[in-house]
């Protein structure tokens, strides 16, 4: 049976394969259109090509490193040097997934907007959604392919699994933070200066940094979301399967493996029932997308349980049934649904959070600045408190086991929660390409649709996301106490309290470097669109054309060269603490990173969200509309925003996982 996990994992290809060709067959559209298309495609490419030659060195001189550490230990403290090899298979098939579904993506944005031109809202919806399901069945698919074969590869020996995910943790990491930067610099300087200043409109063609801006959204938020999600995917299994083989559980290793396949199979028929009537809402056909794969996965997960663990198992004293595991893992589901719930509430327009933040624009920036904040920090508590019921609930029918398959049970349905994110930034570049390319009002009507239930699915992806890492971070953590032998962590120990106070400032220190990072990109861009638009005459009468290739060249140079010291720092501290200050150090230095880590990840990507919606609120006509004191103010509250939601806040995801991967896979060495 371990052999359909890699099947699985090739279904899902083909599949993205098939929808491929869906697209593709598509007519762009105009040569404006195609010319525009061109450009987009062309600067995510080059940004990608640039950021995986800096990550092709890290990788190599990582794998180097773990092989030379396995060479010179052995016995107990030792590293197997296959470890490896699976690191390397990890960030490869991370490195695969996100090109495959930025290539896609860049071309599905023009089809999109030319299918709304010439077709209507439907067509257009297929076009954005099938764009976003290459992504997501690229990251299940590869997911699973690649740690099905390295679990056959080395026989499923949990020790050296774990470097698939170190591999993919360190992609990750550098798409989620180098394409924060690269989206939120263009984003930032395209606002500030075009409309603040200029008083011209978002993806106005005039403004130098609209292609910077639009190849942004698919490099933070098509590549950058997957490998998010790709890491939590394949880190729930792996803690799984750790766990499984550390208690010496029958088929605890193919259970979370047979799970993640059930749910890649949910995904694939979840995708036929997404479609819209014309002048309906886009939501309910992506609705009805997700909720038929949560639904089928609930039932693949209970026959999966009741099949191969149906003579139970015992951890320490405790006797658990496969049942009791099935129930963790639709707990681990619904938590992830329910907070994918609260975050729509408290970043949706169409509700009173929101709307009081817009409202608070009526006397300034100051307020909006603290209406947001407040919003964020009020937003933690209702996702607390399910992930601590999620946590009770999966302990108390599985055990420790039953945490690890809580994670996998949430990320079981990863492509179809991918392939709704993926959409959000396809439509928002189709209605850019709309409005760049001069097309018809009633275009632009139907991409601002799509584009505005791409907002709320952008918020409930990175509402999940978050979710998942939390579950996910605690799953490894599970597993490396396990690793280094911790039956519990002593809170009276003086070196676990120095390891609390490390790991809770760690995500503060973070958040201070990416968010610096956006700032002196940012800076960089509206000093570049200001000279522009002294510079070259014409551009305002729309007779001079500006020079794109500059700005986002400025994006590409400042995320790549910005993203290496968060990076560094990641990788290091949990090295450097394991090695001189011990596992128990090192085990409070996890607990403070995901405590701290967790709740400002959610509180940052929540007020960002909420300030973007607040003035898109505000721009449908209320509090005045665009070009009103109110809407000024409402872009510098999103302008603060932007880095929040789309760099600081995502990254926090990734920080957390890698470092408690990070202490998982050298755990023998501590």
């Amino acid at each position: 049976m371990m052999y359909l996990a890699p099947v699985a994992g090739i279904l899902a290809l083909l599949f993205a394969f098939v929808l491929v060709r869906r697209v593709t067959a598509m007519e762009v559209g105009n040569e404006k259109m195609q010319e525009i298309c061109k450009n987009i495609h062309d600067g995510a490419m080059a940004f990608l090509k640039r950021q995986y030659k800096t990550l092709i060195i890290f990788v190599v001189l990582v794998a180097i490193i773990i092989f030379a550490i396995g060479m010179m230990t052995e016995g107990e403290g030792s590293m197997d040097p296959m470890t490896a090899v699976a690191f390397v298979i990890g960030a490869f098939c991370s490195i695969l997934a996100g090109n495959i579904g930025m290539r896609i993506a860049t071309k599905a944005n023009a089809r999109t907007a030319n299918a709304a031109w010439k077709s209507g809202l439907n067509k257009a919806l297929n076009c954005a959604f099938s764009g976003g399901a290459v992504m997501g069945m690229s990251v299940v698919g590869l997911g699973l392919l690649g740690l099905g074969v390295t679990c056959i590869l080395f026989d499923a020996n949990a020790d050296i699994i774990a470097g698939f995910g170190f591999g993919a943790s360190s992609v990750a990491l550098f798409g989620r933070v180098g394409g924060g930067i690269y989206t939120k610099a263009a984003d930032v300087g395209a606002d500030l200066v075009g409309k603040v200043e200029a008083g011209i409109p978002e993806d106005d063609p005039r403004n130098p940094a609209t292609i910077a801006d639009t190849v942004g959204d698919n490099v933070g938020d098509v590549a950058g979301m997957g490998s998010d999600l790709y890491e939590s995917y394949v880190g729930s299994i792996i803690s799984a399967i750790t766990l499984g083989a550390s208690f010496g559980i029958t088929n605890g290793i193919l259970a979370p493996l047979m799970v993640a396949a059930i749910g890649i199979v949910a995904s694939i028929i979840g995708c036929f029932f997404v479609n819209v009537k014309e002048g309906g809402n886009p939501q309910a056909g992506l609705n009805k997308g997700q909720w038929g794969s949560t639904i089928l996965a609930i039932i693949g997960t209970f026959v999966v349980c009741q099949f191969l663990l149906k003579d139970g198992f015992t951890i320490g004293d405790s006797t658990y049934t496969g049942f009791g595991v099935f129930l963790a893992s639709v707990a681990g589901l619904l938590v992830g649904s329910l907070i994918g719930v609260v975050t729509e509430y408290y970043t949706s327009g169409d509700y009173k959070p929101v709307q009081k933040i817009a409202a608070s624009c009526e006397t300034g920036t100051a307020t909006n600045i603290i209406s947001g904040v407040a919003t964020g920090m009020l937003s933690t508590g209702i996702p607390i408190v399910l992930v601590c019921i999620g946590i009770l609930v999966a302990y108390y029918f599985a055990g420790l086991y039953g945490i690890a398959m809580a994670a996998v049970g949430m990320l079981s349905t990863t492509g179809m929660v991918v392939a709704v994110d993926a959409y959000g930034p396809i439509s928002d570049n189709a209605g850019g390409i709309a409005e760049m390319a001069e097309l018809p009002h009633e275009v632009r009507k139907i991409t601002d649709g799509l584009d505005a239930v791409g907002n709320t699915t952008a918020a409930i992806g990175k509402g999940f996301a978050i979710a998942s890492a939390g579950l996910t971070a605690l799953a490894l953590f599970t597993s490396y106490a396990e690793a280094v032998e911790l039956s519990l962590v002593n809170m009276l120990d003086p070196m676990v309290i120095v390891g609390l106070f490390i790991g809770g400032m760690l995500p503060f220190l973070f958040c201070a470097l990416t968010m610096n990072s956006v700032g002196k990109a940012a800076q960089q861009m509206v000093m570049e669109v200001r000279r522009q638009f002294k510079e070259i005459p014409g551009i305002m009468e729309g007779t001079g054309k500006p020079d794109y290739a500059r700005c986002v060249d400025i994006s590409c140079s400042a995320a790549l060269h910005e993203m290496i010291l968060p990076a560094v720092m990641a990788v290091v501290v949990p090295l450097a603490v394991g090695l001189i200050l011990g596992p128990e150090c090192l085990a409070g230095v996890l607990c403070g990173t995901l405590v701290t880590g967790f709740l400002l990840a959610i509180f940052l990507s929540n007020s960002g969200g909420a300030w973007d919606n607040a003035k898109k609120y505000i721009e449908e006509g209320h509090h005045g509309g665009k070009g009103s004191p109110c809407h000024a103010a409402a872009v510098n509250g999103d302008t603060v925003g932007d880095p929040f939601k789309d760099t600081s806040g995502p990254s926090l995801n990734i920080l957390i996982k890698l470092m408690t991967i990070i202490a998982l896979v050298f755990a023998p060495l501590f």
